[in-house]
C-alpha cells in the first residue's frame, strides 16, 4: 500500500480495491472477522484478570502451593497473555491498515486535484504568455506606425517644399525672361 509505485498504477490499484464488488464482500467478511477478534480480545482481557486474581489469592494462601500448581498457573498465565497480545496486535494492525488505506485514497484524490490545478495554471500561464507576446507585438506595431507617420509627415513636408521651390523657380525664371526679353520654352529648359 505504501510502497513506492508510479502514480497511475497506484491510482488504478486503489480505485480497483475501493470500487470492486468482490473486494467489497471480502472487506465485509474481514470486518465480521475483526468483530470476532475483538470479542476474543475482550475474553483474553477477562481471562488475564481472572488468572491475576487467582495468582493473588494463591499468594495469600501459601499452604496450597506445589510444583504442578505453579506450572499450571504459569502456563495459563502465558496462554492468556499470548492470546491478549495476539488479538490486541491483530486489532491494532487492522485499524492501522484501514486508516492507511483511507489516507492513501485521500492522497490520491489530493494528487489528482493537484494535477488538474497544475494543468489549469499551465493553460492560464500559457495564455498569459500569449498575451505578453501580443502586447509586445502591439508595442512594436505602434512604434512602427509612429515611425511611418513621421516618415509620411517628412515626405509631405518634402513634397510641399519641392512644389514651393518649383513655383518659386518658375516665378523667378518668368521674371528673368521678362527682364531680359527672352522667351523660354519650359519644356526645353
Amino acid at each position: 500500500m505504501v510502497c513506492p509505485m508510479p502514480f497511475a498504477l497506484r491510482k488504478k490499484l486503489f480505485h480497483f480495491l475501493s470500487e470492486n464488488p468482490i473486494i467489497a464482500r471480502v472487506q465485509y467478511g474481514l470486518k465480521i472477522t475483526f468483530i470476532f477478534v475483538a470479542v476474543l480480545f475482550v475474553d483474553a482481557v477477562q481471562r488475564m484478570v481472572r488468572i491475576a486474581q487467582e495468582g493473588a489469592a494463591a499468594k495469600v494462601k501459601p499452604d496450597m502451593i506445589d510444583a504442578r500448581t505453579e506450572t499450571n498457573y504459569a502456563a495459563r498465565r502465558f496462554y492468556a497473555q499470548r492470546n491478549l497480545y495476539l488479538t490486541g496486535a491483530t486489532l491494532f494492525l487492522s485499524l492501522l491498515l484501514a486508516r492507511v488505506f483511507y489516507i492513501v485514497l485521500d492522497f490520491i484524490q489530493v494528487q489528482e486535484s493537484y494535477t488538474t490545478l497544475q494543468t489549469k495554471v499551465a493553460k492560464q500561464s500559457g495564455a498569459s504568455g500569449e498575451n505578453e507576446e501580443l502586447r509586445k507585438q502591439i508595442k512594436e506595431l505602434e512604434a512602427q506606425l509612429k515611425l511611418s507617420q513621421g516618415k509620411d509627415r517628412d515626405f509631405d513636408t518634402l513634397k510641399k517644399q519641392a512644389s514651393q521651390q518649383n513655383a518659386e523657380y518658375n516665378r523667378l525664371a518668368d521674371e528673368h525672361n521678362k527682364s531680359t526679353g527672352a522667351v523660354s520654352n519650359k519644356k526645353a529648359d
